[in-house]
């Protein structure tokens, strides 16, 4: 009895010392490599500069969100698809062209500048300069967030700002 209890009282510290050993590993995080992430965004500007919404189903998640400053989120795979659609409705020559790209773990950031030409409404050119991160989960973009000044955007498709009047003095009594 006195030896089991010698060997219960001398395994316990070992195997809490070895689990306190492995929990305070670094746990090696899967990511995406630079080449990878690469290939995703030639695959994506594939969509936005040609159209070719068939590639969405294999690089986009049926659940992704889409974030772009004030505008409304783009939710699901359907909506991203409508949103390309109606952007290159809008600008037919619509053209993104990634000038960085970085990755850290399961995202990725872009720097890019998208060109296009305005149809329809007043056929002016647009010249604009963002970035987006991606997060890619399972080989599928689940999630961006897209930054970029939407007041340049609307100055060169010629819209212009009124700013607000000051109010009207009041009257003394």
């Amino acid at each position: 009895m006195k030896k089991s209890l010698l060997q219960i009282t001398m395994i316990i510290p070992i195997i809490l010392l070895l689990c306190f050993t492995f929990s305070c590993q670094q746990q090696n995080k899967e990511g995406i490599t630079l080449e990878e992430a690469k290939a995703f965004s030639d695959r994506d500007l594939e969509i936005w500069n040609e159209g070719n919404l068939a590639i969405a189903d294999e690089l986009y998640d049926p659940d992704y969100v889409g974030h772009s400053g004030e505008l409304e989120d783009v939710v699901g795979i359907d909506a991203f698809k409508e949103d390309v659609t109606n952007v290159r409705t809008d600008f037919p020559d619509f053209k993104f062209t990634i000038e960085e790209i970085f990755v850290k773990d399961d995202k990725i950031v872009e720097r890019w500048i998208a060109t296009g030409t305005s149809v329809g409404t007043t056929d002016k050119k647009i010249r604009v300069s963002g970035v987006s991160i991606l997060h890619v989960v399972n080989g599928k973009f689940v999630e961006r967030w897209t930054h970029y000044n939407e007041a340049t955007v609307l100055r060169q498709l010629g819209f212009t700002f009124t700013p607000p009047q000051p109010p009207a003095p009041q009257e003394k009594e």
